[in-house]
């Protein structure tokens, strides 16, 4: 049954976005979200604050759905409740319920897991839903008009989806600051004066109490993950070895701090909740090969002050895969400024890059067609070495699964 849904939102995926015919679509069957929500968007770091607030809440007993995207596994994956995926029985079931309406509407992939999310959270009636949203804000299928928001996240706002979003800054802030409410309080990542500024005046006549994250203090990594101080609390654990969770775990706590008169969390549980995470392919590291999303700039440079955590003293050797829309012109060389050497390839998607897409960067990275051959000869190549595979979120996901399903680098 899953595999049919798979299949009607592979078909989905290359129809065109229209959010007036997503409009209709929740009209009619009166889509809405009355659960309290924290609305999260931005260019990087949603699904991990995500994550982490979902753990946190649940660590100090709340029940919790959440909506986090892109999945990296099964569609059931990204729909969640009390930390486990929707079921298959379920899943299906509110599927068929509504697929008419799909077909009517003309709905995309993701407005289709934005509805079936909703419907789901409906019948689980949980006490605080996290969704993260898909692109921009204003324009999102997750941001509806009959919404419980009881804070929006603006994470980091940074080149990304340029062609829908606008080409500067200013212009993405302004779609992002759409998910805001009236009367309720919006926090802001780390941003530009200009984009915060932009944030500002959106939230100003709506009377939403503008907060800031802070800085965290004394980060540093040890044998079991990396430690930090964030306001009062001091000497917290991420397992993780990625630096830049630091910032999206800030984001996580001063979340919590926002809203502790209705939610509290006691730090024992916020403790807990934050080394409990777990984040698949943010410098997931399995037997020699590293995984990480990095699809943009920001997140490459995010990425990069990584690699040597990453290598652990050995060699990194770069495989990486695009999206059209990316802007590999700045990944690419901030990548290759701290990594022995990168291979470029493909992966199944319309919109993936192949090597006429690559051809400006042939003479510095080579090509190869097959990734999953391009993995096992640099892994064969390079016997003591680490192989980190990044770029698009659907070919880190898919590599990972090969590399568990053989057994390899390890």
């Amino acid at each position: 049954m899953v595999k049919e849904i798979e299949e009607f939102l592979a078909v989905k995926r290359n129809g065109t976005y229209d959010r007036a015919n997503f409009d209709k679509y929740a009209a009619k069957r009166k889509l809405n979200l009355i659960t309290p929500t924290i609305h999260i968007a931005g260019s990087n770091g949603k699904s991990c604050v995500g994550l982490y607030l979902e753990s946190i809440y649940r660590a100090a007993g709340y029940k919790v759905a959440s909506f986090i995207v892109p999945s990296l596994g099964a569609l059931n994956d990204s729909i969640r409740y009390d930390g486990k995926p929707i079921d298959d029985e379920t899943l299906s079931k509110l599927f068929h319920d509504n697929k008419k309406d799909f077909e009517k509407f003309d709905l995309s992939d993701f407005e289709i897991r934005v509805a079936l999310a909703y419907r789901y959270f409906e019948i689980k009636k949980a006490d605080l839903a996290i969704v993260e949203a898909g692109m921009g804000g204003l324009l999102d299928a997750t941001n509806i008009e009959d919404m419980n928001t009881v804070l929006s996240v603006i994470t980091t706002i940074s080149l990304e989806h340029t062609a829908n979003l606008g080409t500067t800054p200013s212009q993405i802030a302004l779609h992002c600051a759409g998910i805001i409410k009236v009367d309720t309080p919006v926090l802001v990542g780390r941003i530009d004066d200009e984009s915060l500024d932009i944030i500002r005046e959106e939230a100003k006549p709506l009377d939403a109490r503008l907060a800031r994250v802070e800085n965290y203090y004394y980060g540093h990594l040890n044998l079991d993950g990396f430690h930090f101080d964030y306001g009062p609390y001091k000497d917290l654990l991420l397992k993780t070895i990625a630096e830049y969770q630091l910032r999206n775990a800030s984001i996580a706590i001063e979340a919590v701090q926002n809203l502790r008169e209705d939610f509290p969390v006691a730090e024992e549980a916020l403790r807990k909740g934050l080394y409990e995470t777990e984040i698949p392919c943010r410098v997931e590291r399995i037997g020699r090969v590293a995984f990480d999303i990095a699809h943009n700039p920001e997140a490459a440079e995010a990425l990069s002050r990584t690699v040597t955590s990453i290598g652990r003293g050995a060699n990194v050797h770069v495989l990486f895969a695009s999206l059209r829309d990316k802007n590999i012109a700045v990944e690419l060389p901030t990548l290759a400024n701290v990594v022995t050497d990168i291979t470029l390839t493909t992966f199944e998607d319309p919109w993936a890059r192949d090597e006429t897409d690559f051809f400006l960067y042939a003479e510095d990275h080579p090509y190869v067609d097959d990734a999953k051959g391009a993995l096992k000869n640099l892994l064969e190549q390079y016997p003591e070495d680490v192989v980190l595979v990044t770029g698009a979120t659907k070919f880190v996901a898919d590599m990972k699964q090969y590399v568990l399903a053989e057994g390899l680098g390890q």
